[in-house]
C-alpha cells in the first residue's frame, strides 16, 4: 500500500519598509513555520517567495502597505501568480498588550489573511491606472504650489503700497499674472521694487506651475479615455473625476465583488450602527476620499446640467431630507453607475 503525503498549504503574512521586509509562514492548522527578513530588492523578493515556496505551496499571502513600501514586493506575487490581501495595520489593543515588533507584525498579518480578517485584494499596480496614480500625484502639487502663489500674491497685493494695488487689484487672475509677470523692479531696493520683485516671482511660478498642470493633462485626458471609454462617456465626469474614480478602483477593479463594495470604498455606503431597539445608520466617513470627492463633483455638475438630477433632490427635499442628504443618496447612486462603467475584463458572480 502506498501512502502520499499531501503539500502543506501555506498562509504567509509580511510585514514592509523601506529597506527590510520581514515574513512569517504559517501551515493550513495555522502553525508558525518560520520568521525571516529579507531585503527590499528584486533579489530579495525572490528570495522571500523561494523561502516561503520550501515549506510547501504558497496559497496566500497577507501583506500590509501594498502601497506604500509593499508595492514592490506585490507586483513581484501577482507576477508570480500568488494570491495577495491587503492588510490593516494590528489590532493596538493587542498591540497594547504584547507590545510590538516587526516578527509580531508579520505573524498577525499571515493570521488575518489566514482567519478572513483580511479580505480586501490589492491592486495589481502595473497598467494605465497607477500611471495615472502617478501624474496626479505631481498634478495635485502644482495645483496646489499655483493656489498658494496666488493667494500669497493676493496678500501682498492688498497690503502693498497704492501704486501696486492700484494697477494689479481690480484684474482678473489671468490678467493679474500677466501684468506681474512682467514687471521690471531694476536694482532698486525701496519697497515698491521689493514689492513688483516678489510679486514677478509669484508670478512667474503659478505661470510655471499652470503649464505643467496642462503638460500632465495632456498625457492624462488621452490615457483615461483609452483605459475607460464608457465611465469617461457619462454625465459629468471629466478627466480629472475619471482618474480619480479609476484610481481607487485600481488596474484590477475586477477584485470589487460587487456595486456595494465599491460604494464602500469609495465611502458612500451608510454604515449600521443599530442598537437593541434603535435601527438607524450613520454616516461613512472612511474610504477613499478623493474618489467620494470625485462623487460629490459629478452630483454638484448634474444639479447645473441634468434635469433629472434638479428633480431627484427637489423630490427628495419635499419629502423632509436636506439638500445634504439627498446629495448623499446621489452620491450612492452615482457609485452603482461608475461601478458598472469600469474597464472590468469579467464582473463578479454576485454583480447586479
Amino acid at each position: 500500500m502506498t501512502m502520499t503525503t499531501l503539500a502543506r498549504q501555506i498562509t504567509g503574512g509580511v510585514d514592509t519598509h523601506l529597506d527590510v521586509h520581514v515574513a512569517a509562514a504559517l501551515d493550513e492548522r495555522g502553525a508558525l513555520l518560520g520568521v525571516e527578513s529579507f531585503e527590499t530588492t528584486p533579489k530579495g523578493y525572490d528570495k522571500l517567495l523561494t523561502w516561503l515556496r520550501s515549506f510547501g505551496t504558497v496559497e496566500l499571502l497577507g501583506v500590509e502597505g501594498t502601497g506604500s513600501y509593499g508595492a514592490g514586493l506585490t507586483r513581484h506575487l501577482h507576477s508570480e501568480g500568488v494570491r495577495v490581501v491587503e492588510v490593516d495595520r494590528p489590532n493596538r489593543q493587542r498591540r497594547r498588550r504584547h507590545g510590538k515588533s516587526d516578527p509580531e507584525d508579520a505573524i498577525s498579518a499571515a493570521r488575518a489573511a489566514q482567519g478572513g480578517d483580511a479580505t480586501g485584494e490589492a491592486k495589481t499596480r502595473d497598467g494605465n491606472v497607477e500611471a495615472m496614480r502617478v501624474l496626479r500625484v505631481a498634478r495635485a502639487s502644482a495645483r496646489k504650489g499655483r493656489t498658494q502663489a496666488l493667494n500669497q500674491m493676493r496678500s501682498l497685493i492688498s497690503t502693498g503700497p497704492d501704486c501696486v494695488r492700484a494697477d494689479l487689484r481690480h484684474l482678473n487672475v489671468y490678467r493679474m499674472l500677466e501684468r506681474a509677470s512682467s514687471y521690471r523692479p531694476g536694482t532698486k531696493r525701496d519697497l515698491v521694487s521689493i514689492n513688483k520683485l516678489t510679486l514677478r516671482m509669484l508670478a512667474r511660478r503659478a505661470i510655471e506651475l499652470e503649464e505643467e498642470i496642462k503638460e500632465i493633462d495632456a498625457v492624462l485626458k488621452p490615457m483615461v479615455k483609452e483605459t475607460a471609454p464608457e465611465l469617461s462617456a457619462l454625465s459629468g465626469v471629466g478627466t480629472d473625476i475619471a482618474s480619480a474614480l479609476l484610481v481607487a478602483a485600481g488596474d484590477n477593479p475586477e477584485r470589487l465583488r460587487n456595486e456595494a463594495s465599491f460604494a464602500h470604498l469609495c465611502g458612500t455606503s451608510p454604515i449600521d450602527a443599530s442598537s437593541g431597539k434603535n435601527q438607524r445608520h450613520r454616516l461613512n466617513r472612511s474610504g477613499d476620499r478623493q474618489a467620494n470627492s470625485a462623487l460629490w463633483h459629478i452630483v454638484i455638475t448634474r444639479m447645473v446640467s441634468d434635469p433629472r438630477t434638479r428633480e431627484y433632490i427637489a423630490r427628495r427635499m419635499k419629502e423632509g431630507q436636506t439638500k445634504k442628504e439627498a446629495i448623499r443618496c446621489l452620491k450612492r447612486y452615482i457609485a452603482r453607475e461608475v461601478y458598472n462603467n469600469l474597464p472590468m475584463e469579467h464582473l463578479a458572480l454576485d454583480s447586479p
